[in-house]
C-alpha cells in the first residue's frame, strides 16, 4: 500500500507539473512574440545535419555551383545553381562565371523558394532539383537570411527581399529565357509576396507554381494538425495575434488578387502539415480573381493513395506532363 501510494503521489505530481507547463506556455508566447516567430520559421532546425553547403556535389549534385550573394548590407545568402542535366558534362570543373553565363543558354529557369526548417540541401529539395534538372530547367535556390549558412535575422520582409534580389540577379543573366517561381509550403508565402511585387512593377515571372500552399499564416496555424492548443480558450489571442505582432502574415489569399501570370497549384490530399482544403480554398480565390482573367489557373490534386503527403510530390510520374 505504501509503495502504491508513493507511485500515485509521484504520478499525480508529474501530471500537475505537465498541466502547469501546458497552461504556462500560452502566456509565455503572448509575452514573447519572438517565440512564436521562431516556431513559424524554424530556421534553427538544420536538417540534414553535418553537410557542407559549400559542396552540393556531396548531395549528388555534380552539376551545381554554390554562390554567395549580398541582398543588403550585413546580409549574405547562400545560393545553389543547378544546370539542366543536358549540360552536366560541360559543367564539370567549371567556375562560378561559367555557371552564371550558362543562365543565358536556351533553357528555362526555376527559382525555388523552400519552406521552413532545414536548408537548401534538404533531401526532398535535392530530389526535386534533380527532377527539374532532368526536365531541362536551370534550378536556382537559396537559403533565406538566418537559414543554413546565410547571414542575417529572419523576417517576412527580409525573406521576400532576398527572393527579389535573387530574381533580379537571374533576370540580369538569363536574357529572354522564361523564369518561373516555385514556392513550397512556407515558401509559397514568400513566392506570392514576390510575384505580387513583380506584377506591381510590371515585371511578372512567366508563371507561378505553388506546392502545398495555404491561404494565410493565421489560417495555417489554426488548421495545423500538430497544434495541440487549437481548442485552448483564447487560442487566437494567445497564439495567432503574436504572429501578427511579429509582422508575419504571408497572405497568399490577398496576394493572388494582385498577381497577373499563369498559376499552377499542386497539393496532396494526405498532406499532414498544410491541410489540403487550404490549397483548394486558395485556388478558388485565385480562379475567381479578376487579375487572372487572361491567364491560366490550374489546381492539381494528388490522391491520398499515392502517399505524397507534404513534400514528396516530386515522385509523381505525372509531374513532367503537368509542368509542360
Amino acid at each position: 500500500l505504501y509503495r502504491r501510494y508513493g507511485l500515485w503521489f509521484r504520478l499525480r505530481k508529474l501530471i500537475i507539473w505537465l498541466l502547469g507547463v501546458y497552461i504556462a506556455i500560452p502566456f509565455l508566447v503572448k509575452l514573447c512574440p519572438a517565440i512564436q516567430a521562431k516556431l513559424v520559421f524554424l530556421n534553427f532546425v538544420r536538417v540534414p545535419y553535418f553537410i557542407d553547403l559549400k559542396r552540393p556535389q556531396d548531395q549528388g549534385l555534380n552539376h551545381t555551383c554554390n554562390y554567395y550573394l549580398q541582398p543588403e548590407e550585413d546580409v549574405t545568402i547562400g545560393v545553389w545553381h543547378t544546370v539542366p542535366a543536358t549540360l552536366w558534362k560541360n559543367a564539370r570543373g567549371k567556375d562560378q562565371l561559367w555557371f552564371e553565363d550558362a543562365l543565358g543558354s536556351s533553357h528555362p529557369v526555376i527559382l525555388y523558394l523552400h519552406g521552413n526548417a532545414g536548408t537548401r540541401g534538404g533531401d526532398h529539395r535535392v530530389e526535386l532539383y534533380k527532377v527539374l534538372s532532368s526536365l531541362g530547367y536551370h534550378v536556382v535556390t537559396f537559403d533565406y537570411r538566418g537559414w543554413g549558412d546565410s547571414i542575417g535575422s529572419p523576417s517576412e520582409r527580409g525573406m521576400t527581399y532576398d527572393a527579389l534580389h535573387v530574381f533580379d540577379w537571374i533576370k540580369a543573366r538569363s536574357g529572354d529565357n522564361p523564369v518561373y517561381i516555385w514556392g513550397h509550403s512556407l515558401g509559397t508565402g514568400v513566392a506570392t509576396n514576390l510575384v505580387r511585387r513583380l506584377c506591381e512593377r510590371e515585371t511578372p515571372p512567366d508563371a507561378l507554381i505553388l506546392e502545398s500552399p495555404f491561404t494565410n499564416i493565421r489560417e495555417e496555424a489554426r488548421s495545423h494538425p500538430f497544434s495541440i492548443y487549437r481548442y485552448f480558450p483564447g487560442f487566437d489571442w494567445f497564439f495567432l495575434d503574436p504572429i501578427t505582432t511579429s509582422g508575419i502574415k504571408f497572405a497568399n489569399d490577398e496576394n493572388v488578387k494582385y498577381i497577373s501570370c499563369s498559376l499552377l497549384i499542386l497539393h496532396a490530399e494526405d498532406d499532414p502539415v498544410v491541410p489540403f482544403h487550404l490549397g483548394k480554398k486558395l485556388y478558388n480565390i485565385a480562379a475567381t480573381s479578376r487579375s487572372f482573367r487572361d491567364y491560366k489557373v490550374q489546381f492539381v490534386p494528388f490522391h491520398t493513395d499515392l502517399g505524397y503527403r507534404h513534400k514528396y510530390i516530386y515522385r509523381s510520374p505525372e509531374l513532367p506532363r503537368i509542368l509542360r
